[in-house]
């Protein structure tokens, strides 16, 4: 059978920012994308509907904020809202991940990359994505919840 081609997107959900990563699925490795800044509905949209198809992408991978119990936030119920709208703008599937820990993760990393203040800040949305993407590929998740035979 052959594998699909196409991309994975991570997505670390945010009012403001949405940190972006992406995983090529015949590699399999994830690396920071991009920091979308939102705008606006329309705008918002229509960039969400070009990255799926620039990109190929094959499913969105939504961070979940929850609890250090495991029970979900605030946050988790809007990034929920959020990756259902982005799947009925593009009619990609949405998959959703706990993302618990990854911006702090992220933090410590750019804190070590002796990075300026505001060169940390435009990278920890994507990183914080690329790191909650690394542990979506790495637990198998992807060939769980599969209607499209993603492997």
């Amino acid at each position: 059978m052959n594998k699909p081609t196409g991309r994975i997107a991570g997505i670390d959900y945010g009012t403001v920012r949405i940190g972006i990563a992406m995983a090529d699925l015949e590699i399999g490795i994830a690396s920071p994308y991009e920091t979308y800044t939102r705008r606006n509905a329309e705008l918002d949209a229509k960039y969400f509907s070009e990255l799926a198809v620039a990109e190929r992408l094959l499913r969105f991978v939504v961070g979940l904020p929850v609890h250090l119990d495991g029970q979900e936030s605030q946050k988790s119920h809007e990034a929920r809202q959020f990756g259902k709208w982005l799947g009925e703008l593009t009619t990609v599937p949405v998959d959703y991940f706990d993302e618990r820990f990854t911006s702090s993760e992220a933090e410590v990393i750019l804190g070590q990359a002796n990075f300026t203040k505001k060169r940390r800040k435009a990278r920890l949305d994507q990183l914080a994505a690329q790191i909650m993407l690394t542990a979506y590929l790495e637990s198998g998740a992807k060939n769980q919840s599969n209607p499209q035979g993603l492997e």
